[in-house]
């Protein structure tokens, strides 16, 4: 393998926020898809309670099943070409999807013809921001170095967690006054505007790669000759689903209980896009904390602190009978405090590991190993839902992230013994 030198480039400020900012914008766009889903299934397509669960969960896991060959091309293409031009044609395509998925039922005639318009929408909307994400995370690791990545990568975090709280804090307001195909056309004007800025603000600064193939041989053997690269991954797969596992059944939740207790739908909408707002507030403003924390004490003690954490709020979850009870405020909390870490601090460490010219590569394969994670979370906790109770899924959840708590753990008492492999630059020594 071959690799180009390092390319000498100056990034600016503006260049910077621009990458916050669309960081911001494109995080709206996926969480408000999926948070408008349950209720755009329930009220316009008439998914029925016995089977909501069961396809909501189809249709997210549909979309990942493509995200996982996106993301493996598209980060080696990055590699390739830059990763702007495929950030404006990700934008572009998922405004595609978004102006036809409030049409489905136009389109598709009657409901089973919708239900697939629908899911071709969702699929092509997935293909877009698919393209997208990844690459601005590539652009975060690519802007910095190792004395500016946890800042950089943190701030970036912030403001991805911000675009979740004002989905759920403000957005999801709006199906209660202006309708659910007025909302969901707010997706599409937002990613034209992303395509905008990115077209105008955007700079790519990355060495070229000059691999002719996906270079798995050259990932493989990273992931398997360095510890904190597996952990990273490991975390990706268990974690990355918190977010979309959580806006899903949360939201699914409140919709369909709503019915027993004589709860309008949008009002029912609106409670759960507060509580889930909520946990994207607390997700933002803890991010600030874990940089300080991953700057002291280190990426693995980070995502050790964070799996415990979201793992103990997930279990909490299985206690709550009516998630219209005030003490379903305590579990979120905890959960949100741990999924700021379990956010940030894996991928610090996998661009910490990442060739630079091979980083979107590397950051595309975390990313399939993300997916496959919500494939797995997002199936089980759809039957799960159905069949045993709403609070099913996030036990389930919980279990998982004490697991990768235990391998933390393990890693970090490894590294204490001196065996574990030496820490990248950046990270502190482990007392």
């Amino acid at each position: 393998m071959t690799r180009m030198e390092p390319a000498s480039s100056v990034v600016e400020g503006h260049q910077r926020n621009a990458l916050y900012l669309l960081s911001a914008l494109c995080m709206v766009f996926m969480t408000l898809v999926v948070a408008i889903q349950p209720l755009f299934l329930r009220n316009v397509l008439n998914i029925s309670f016995e089977t909501a669960g069961a396809v909501n969960a189809n249709v997210q896991v549909v979309t990942e099943v493509l995200d996982l060959f996106i993301f493996a091309y598209l980060g080696y293409l990055s590699d390739r070409i830059g990763r702007v031009r495929i950030i404006v044609a990700g934008f572009l395509v998922a405004a595609v999807g978004a102006v036809i998925a409030p049409l489905s039922p136009w389109i598709g005639g009657a409901s089973i013809g919708a239900l697939v318009v629908y899911y071709v929408s969702r699929v092509i909307m997935s293909a877009g921001s698919g393209a997208v994400w990844p690459q601005l995370s590539a652009l975060a690791g690519d802007f910095s170095d190792d004395s500016s990545r946890a800042r950089l990568l943190s701030n970036t975090a912030f403001m991805m967690a911000f675009g979740v709280t004002l989905v759920y804090a403000v957005l999801m307001q709006i199906p209660g006054h202006a309708g659910i195909a007025v909302t969901m056309l707010l997706t599409a004007a937002i990613s034209v505007a992303g395509a905008w800025l990115a077209r105008k603000f955007l700079v790519d600064v990355a060495p070229r790669t000059v691999e002719t193939s996906v270079p798995w041989r050259a990932v493989w053997d990273l992931v398997k000759t360095e510890p904190r690269l597996r952990l990273a991954f490991a975390s990706s797969l268990f974690a990355r689903s918190d977010m979309v596992f959580v806006g899903l059944f949360l939201m699914l939740w409140f919709i369909y209980f709503a019915d027993l207790i004589k709860v309008g739908q949008a009002e029912a909408a609106a409670r759960a896009g507060m509580l889930i707002g909520l946990m994207g507030a607390v997700v933002m403003l803890s991010i600030p904390v874990w940089r300080s924390f991953i700057e002291r004490f280190g990426r693995i003690q980070a995502i050790l602190l964070g799996m415990m954490l979201s793992a103990l709020g997930f279990i909490m979850l299985g206690f709550v009978v009516n998630p219209f009870d005030g003490f379903i405020v305590f579990p979120i909390l905890l959960v949100s405090a741990g999924q700021a870490g379990c956010f940030v601090a894996p991928q610090i460490l996998t661009v910490d590991h990442a060739p630079k010219d091979l980083l979107g590569s590397v950051l595309g394969a975390f990313n399939v190993i993300g997916c496959l994670g919500i494939i797995f979370f997002v199936q089980i906790g759809g039957f799960l839902f159905d069949y045993i109770g709403p609070p099913a899924p996030f036990v389930f959840t919980g279990v998982g992230n004490l697991i990768i708590s235990a391998y933390a753990l393990r890693l970090v008492k490894s590294e204490a013994r001196g065996v574990g492999g030496g820490n990248p630059p950046g990270d502190d020594e482990v007392a």
